[in-house]
Formats: C-alpha cells, sequence, structure tokens
C-alpha cells in the first residue's frame, strides 16, 4: 500500500509505503499524485519512506514504478529514500547515479533529516 503525505510544500510529493505495493497504487495514488504536482511545478522533490512492514513490490508495480521515473526524468530535482531494509538502501545507491537530480538514503531514524534535505533549498 502507498499513501500521499501531506505536510510537505507543494514541490515534493510524499509518499509512504507498507505491506505488498501493487500496480493499483500506482494507478490510483501514485501516478494521480505525480500528475496533479507536475501541473503546478517544474521541478518535483520525492520522500519516499519504506516501512518496517514494506514485503515487496509484485511486478507489474515494479515496471510501474520504473515508468512513473523514467517517464518524468529531467523533473526530479532532488530524490530522499528513507528506510531501514538493507537491499533498497543499497538499490539506490548502485542506481540513484542514473536520476539527474540528487540522490540521499536516510535510516527510518534519520527521517528528521530527510524531511529537512527535501524541503532545503
Amino acid at each position: 500500500m502507498i499513501k500521499v503525505l501531506d505536510e510537505f510544500p507543494a514541490n515534493v510529493l510524499a509518499l509512504t509505503c507498507s505491506g505488498q505495493v501493487t500496480e493499483r497504487d500506482y494507478a490510483t495514488v501514485v501516478i494521480p499524485a505525480v500528475e496533479r504536482a507536475l501541473t503546478s511545478q517544474g521541478k518535483l522533490r520525492l520522500y519516499y519512506q519504506i516501512g518496517p512492514t514494506f514485503t515487496g513490490f509484485k511486478p507489474g508495480a515494479m515496471w510501474d514504478d520504473f515508468f512513473v521515473g523514467v517517464e518524468h526524468l529531467s523533473r526530479w530535482e532532488r530524490v530522499a529514500v528513507v528506510t531501514d531494509l538493507d537491499w533498497v538502501r543499497l538499490a539506490t545507491r548502485a542506481f540513484g547515479f542514473l536520476l539527474p537530480g540528487k540522490t540521499q538514503v536516510f535510516t527510518l531514524a534519520e527521517a528528521g533529516a530527510a524531511k529537512a534535505w527535501i524541503r532545503s533549498k
């Protein structure tokens, strides 16, 4: 499941995921949120928190995640990934260079620092 977090400025799309992430999560939550944000913002920042109950992505959701990122590749200014899952942290560090903006990984204990970084100038 993916939820949009509301306590961020308009140029930050903030998401949290838990449990199993499905194609439906992308179709009903992520894609509409990205499209809404891009109508009013030239560049977007992404705060993506993956909680301890996260169990993985369904195959279709993985494709949708990749497609959303690539479709708007030049519009991602900064990405903060917040998780304690080692494989997500390693994958983000390994492939973060593919994004044109800055990418930084934080632990769940560092969520406050991640929020400050994603909001900073």
